[in-house]
């Protein structure tokens, strides 16, 4: 967090109009980059009522932000809500995408949100580029991917934001998008799924589908004993609005291998892409303790590797050694920035979690939680480490407002 390259108000947005696919030299169809520099050209922070709601649009980006001789772009999608801003000396709360696609929701709902009224603070959430529909035009092939990476998405925030004011940025991202700097290797990926695993989770929603699956065996019925994880299945299917669900790995490999955006915003081939060439970290279930297969090993992940991509074990390997050294492992010296974590969650044994940096491990708390919305059900812990992250989050503006009202360069 802190104050940074502001983003501006371009925020008299275009309709928020799907992009298309179609071959284009510059990135995408003209008339939408005529929208997009519509959105874009009047980069001026002002306040807004936002009585409308939360708001889409679409910012032109550099396909290449690292060579200023590549003039192709694409569309990045991103929403808006003012409903609270109070105005210019007010912070912006920026969420970063992660691996998916982003709605509405990533402005209007969760702790950030919540936080949005008492600084008169506007939120942003910008989807990750290669995700959701913000995809450039020539789809998911591997001459495109090569242009999927932290380093290319960071840049854009850091280096080509739309106009430089003096505003204070609190850049929020879950999972990936920042707590990627905190990433430890390959080997810890290979620990993370069991480590996770073998602590208490979710007990009571535990409990309950236990309960399912078990319910035909105490009865005794052969036939019966099947009832019970029939239901699990229709809870699984229901969420994800699914009559059925296919675990075949042809099918697997066919979706991984498909270089068409699907409609539905899924970022498996994506994300597998990032962990091959950046970060290696993958779920294993090798632990003698976990109550899942064994079969989805570190050795067939690095297979997907190389089915997928062509990209070797020993290559996947090279490149997490890359990323930790550029981002600094498990010390990132950085500044402001709060690396926060729930002891329940498989991913927090290789997140950032030592008292040298700013870390926050919550007893108790799962994957991202404390960006979750507040629920009463909220275990005290977790009501305790939102506080935290308040305070923390007090103490950082209050010094930047100190700083920007002593002409302190941001």
């Amino acid at each position: 967090m802190g104050r940074s390259g502001g983003w501006g108000r371009g925020l008299e947005e275009p309709e928020p109009t799907v992009p298309s696919s179609s071959s284009d030299p510059l990135g995408g169809p003209a008339g939408q980059r005529e929208k997009a520099r519509s959105a874009t050209g009047n980069q001026k922070l002002s306040g807004s009522t936002g009585a409308q709601g939360p708001r889409a649009g679409w910012l032109q980006q550099p396909l290449d932000p690292f060579n200023a001789s590549d003039g192709r772009i694409f569309l990045q999608r991103y929403w808006v809500n003012d409903q609270h801003w109070a105005g210019q000396d007010r912070p912006v709360f920026l969420h970063l995408g992660g691996e998916g696609s982003l709605g509405p929701g990533s402005v209007m709902t969760g702790h950030p949100a919540a936080l949005a009224p008492a600084w008169g603070a506007l939120v942003i959430s910008l989807e990750h580029r290669f995700y959701g529909l913000s995809v450039p035009a020539g789809g998911l092939g591997l001459t495109q991917l090569r242009y999927l990476s932290s380093r290319h998405a960071l840049c854009l925030l850091a280096c080509y934001s739309p106009c430089i004011c003096q505003v204070q940025f609190v850049c929020l991202g879950s999972c990936s998008p920042l707590t990627r700097s905190g990433r430890s290797g390959l080997s810890e990926g290979k620990e993370d799924g069991h480590v996770g695993l073998s602590t208490s989770f979710g007990g009571e929603l535990v409990a309950q589908l236990c309960g399912l699956l078990l319910e035909g065996a105490r009865n005794g019925s052969y036939p019966a004993s099947y009832r019970g994880l029939r239901r699990a299945a229709q809870i699984v299917r229901h969420s994800l609005g699914q009559r059925c669900l296919s675990f075949s790995r042809a099918q697997t490999m066919r979706q991984l291998r498909a270089t068409v955006p699907p409609e539905s915003g899924v970022g498996d081939r994506q994300w597998l892409y990032q962990t091959c060439t950046e970060f290696g970290f993958y779920v294993t279930c090798e632990d003698p303790d976990c109550p899942f297969s064994e079969l989805p090993a570190l050795s067939s992940h690095l297979e997907l590797c190389e089915q997928v991509f062509g990209l070797s074990a020993s290559s996947v390997a090279r490149a997490v050694v890359q990323t930790n050294s550029h981002y600094g492992g498990q010390a990132p010296g950085a500044t402001r920035v709060l690396f926060v974590n729930g002891d329940t969650d498989p991913w927090h044994v290789l997140s950032v979690t030592q008292p040298s940096e700013t870390a926050l491990l919550i007893p108790g708390a799962s994957h991202c939680a404390d960006m979750a919305p507040e629920r009463p059900s909220d275990p005290a812990s977790l009501r305790q480490g939102r506080l935290s992250i308040l305070q923390q989050l007090q103490t950082w503006l209050g010094q930047a407002q100190e700083e920007r009202h002593m002409g302190v360069p941001a």
